[in-house]
This record gives structure tokens, sequence and C-alpha cells, in this order.
């Protein structure tokens, strides 16, 4: 029998962790994350962990894993996200061994993955054609590091670092926690014996996100903040995309600190990142980041939403235009974010509705991402008014039958 029915997974993992005696920092070093991570979760601030570390946690406390997670053990698979039916062919793609062989040229190389980037911002199902052209493309770009020589080595190696960025992407709120350290750790590598200045900024970029995910924020912060120094002397040379990357890892800093509760840092680090937005050419869109003036209201908006700030995020949101947002994906993203706040203002028919906007600009985007799931289970038994909304979307994007 659960003898703590009504409480909120981080309100049942704060009373398990004071009954066993233990500060945040303790089960924080037992387990692997920060005090500030402990806390984040004890607030319900971020979602739930996955299974493997509620194992973790449960051994760290010395109780039962099904009584620390009450019925969230029935719903931690819907909230998490499912796997995509293309995920097998990318899993055996990233952990194949490449022979050397004859390569396709570089210029060949990087025109199929400029289409193929192109594919994920424009394609509503964007998961679905990526994992269709990941398996080849994986293969022959890593045929091409291992095929040149020289200059042309090093520039096969940033196209690596490029084309496992896409790969994490499709592998984001899968079910393939060990392919995501995989591919960023492999991308870090490739960037640093290219050399190349915008292939570090890329590999950096994508391996602060993994770090920040796994609830060790000190690390994403200082791998971020490491980059970012590198490349700040480079940025002055009028190069458009490096300028771009380099603004980005500056908001990436501002997301880490507001995950952590940090007001003052997350602010001041999206205030860098808008001053190297406003240098950039108008219209000027960075391929793998997004970064770009139009989308700095929309890193506002998860700021504040990130800060539980929910007020200040929907104020945000009403100041900018989400169609303005290019990329189906990210638009579907930001209006993710949107529906956060509104759901956090009690505001249950704005975030209903805000989340059918992010379903019809991106299904695949919904249908993976931890926080729409969880707020349509949460207003399938919410008010009468959008229940019937919450089921049609819970319907759409797979959390019902």
């Amino acid at each position: 029998m659960d003898s703590l029915p009504e409480l909120t997974f981080g309100q049942r993992l704060k009373v398990y962790r004071e009954r066993s005696g233990k500060t945040r920092a303790v089960l924080g070093g037992l387990v692997g994350r920060s005090a500030e991570w402990v806390k984040a979760v004890e607030t319900d601030r971020i979602l739930p962990p996955r299974i493997h570390m509620l194992d973790r946690i449960a051994r760290a406390l010395k109780v039962d894993v099904s009584a620390l997670a009450g019925e969230l053990g029935d719903r931690t698979v819907a909230v998490n996200g499912p796997e995509h039916p293309t995920l097998p062919s990318v899993r055996d793609a990233v952990n194949r061994l490449v022979v050397p062989g004859e390569a396709e040229s570089l210029a060949g190389l990087g025109k199929r993955l400029a289409l193929a980037w192109r594919a994920r911002h424009l394609a509503s199902d964007h998961r679905t054609v990526l994992g269709g052209l990941l398996p080849g493309l994986l293969r022959d770009v890593q045929r091409a590091a291992l095929a040149y020589e020289g200059d042309e080595r090093r520039r096969a190696q940033a196209l690596l670092v490029q084309t496992l960025g896409l790969t994490q992407m499709f592998l984001a709120y899968q079910p393939a926690a060990e392919l995501l350290w995989r591919v960023a750790d492999r991308a870090m590598v490739a960037a640093q014996e290219s050399g190349d200045p915008e292939a570090l900024a890329c590999a950096g970029w994508f391996l602060c996100q993994v770090h920040r995910d796994a609830g060790d924020w000190d690390t994403a912060m200082a791998v971020t903040l490491d980059v970012v120094s590198a490349l700040k002397p480079r940025t002055a040379d009028g190069n458009a995309n490096l300028l771009a990357l380099w603004g980005a890892l500056n908001f990436e800093a501002a997301y880490t600190a507001a995950r952590a509760g940090e007001d003052g840092w997350a602010w001041q680090y999206w205030d860098r990142a808008d001053r190297v937005a406003q240098r950039l050419p108008q219209g000027f869109y960075q391929d793998q980041t997004s970064f770009s003036r139009v989308i700095m209201g929309a890193h506002a908006v998860t700021v504040a939403v990130e800060l539980q700030k929910s007020g200040e995020a929907v104020r945000q949101a009403r100041r900018h235009d989400a169609a303005a947002i290019p990329s189906r994906p990210r638009r579907a993203r930001h209006l993710i974010e949107v529906a956060r706040a509104h759901y956090g203002k009690d505001d249950n028919e704005a975030a209903v509705a805000t989340l059918r906007q992010a379903y019809e600009s991106a299904p695949e985007t919904i249908c993976f991402n931890g926080y729409a799931r969880q707020i349509t289970l949460d207003l399938l038994d919410g008010p009468r008014s959008t229940r019937e909304d919450a089921r049609d979307l819970a319907l759409k994007v797979g959390l019902l039958s």
C-alpha cells in the first residue's frame, strides 16, 4: 500500500531522503549529481529522472524503487517518450565499425549534409526523415575521415561533427542515453582533430546539452564557458556562422544557469547572447543551433520558464511571434515552452491550445518531448473544459490508443 499517495514525485523523494537522514549534497554525491539537481527534482522544477536513475536513488535511500516512484512507475515510459521506429538502424550505424574504403568527395558529402539539415528544419516528420538519412551519412562521412589526409581529413572531421550533431538531435528524448553520450564525446574528439573553431563550437554546444539534461549542471557550465572563452578572440573576423555559434553557447550558459535556479546569471548570459544576435545579419539563421535574432524571444521564454517565472514567460511569449521561427521543430519546441508557462499559471485552456499549435507545426517534436507529454497526461484528469482537447491530443501523440 502506498503510504504517500497524494505527493508528487519530488515531494515523495524529499520525504524518503529526510527519513534516511541524508542531505541533498550527500544524496547527490551518491548518485553522481549535485545538491542543486536534487533540489530541482524535489521541488518538481524538472521532470522526474528516468528508470536507471530512479533505481540508483532508491538504492542510495534504501527503499524499494516502486515505493519511491509511486504512480510514476506506470507513467514513466509514457512521459519519457517512445522509441522511434528507425532508432535501431541509427543505433546500428553509430555502433558499427567503419572500415577504410573509397570515399565520396567532400563537396558531395557537404551537399548531402546541408540537405539533411534543411530537411530537419522543414519537415514536420523530421525524425522519420533523419532516421532514413543518418545511417548512410554516418557511414560515408566516417569513411571520408579515414580515407583523406591532411587538410582534407580535417575538413572531413568537421563534417563528422555536424553529422554527429544531427544524430544527437534525432536521439534526443528517446531511450538511448548511452548513444547520446557516445555521439557527443565522438563529436568533441572530431572537432579537436579538425582544428576548426566552428566545429569546436558546434561540438561544445551539443556536449553542454548532454551534461545539462543529465543533471550535471556544473560540468555543462564549465564546458560551455571553456568553449566560449576559447572562441572569443576568433569572433571579430566577420564570420557570421562562428559568431552565431558563439552566441548560441552564451545562451546555453543562460539556459544552464536558469535550470539551476540562478536568476541573475541566467539573464546576464541571455543579455550577452542577445548582444551577439544583434551583430548578426538580418535574417541569418544558424542551422545547427537555430541561433539568430528571431530566436532570442523564444530563448527569453525558456529562461523564464526554467526559473519558474510563468507570468514573465507568458509576457515574453506575447511579445514575439512564434510563426517567425523558420524551423518547424524549433517553432514547436518554443510553443511547448509557452505551454509550460501557461500551465504554470493554471491556464489549462491556453496550455492545451498551445500544445495543439505545437503539434500542427511538428508532430514528431511534441510526440517525443517529456514536458509536452506530461502536461497532456495531467490535463486528461484536469478541468472538464480541457479534457476533450487533451484526450484528442493524447491520442495524436500516442499517449492513448
